[in-house]
């Protein structure tokens, strides 16, 4: 079986929010650091309550965010 973890790419992200907006468990947040094109990006504020459901990944318009498996 393959572990899963939630992985954020803040090169790509915009800071759009829609996956703050849909995170049924209200994990994530804009935060306050910059990337590289000039946006805030999104941040695990509250990892610990993460069920990796991927409704960010699913959500997100630059696939900038999800859940992962790893072997």
């Amino acid at each position: 079986m393959a572990d899963k973890h939630h992985v954020i790419d803040t090169r790509r992200c915009k800071a759009c929010g829609v996956c703050v907006d849909n995170c049924p468990k209200g994990v994530l947040a804009i935060g306050t650091a910059i990337n590289a094109q000039g946006y805030n990006y999104v941040v695990q504020a509250q990892p610990d309550k993460c069920v990796l459901c991927d409704i960010c990944g699913i959500v997100c318009p630059d696939v900038a965010i999800g859940v992962v498996a790893t072997n």
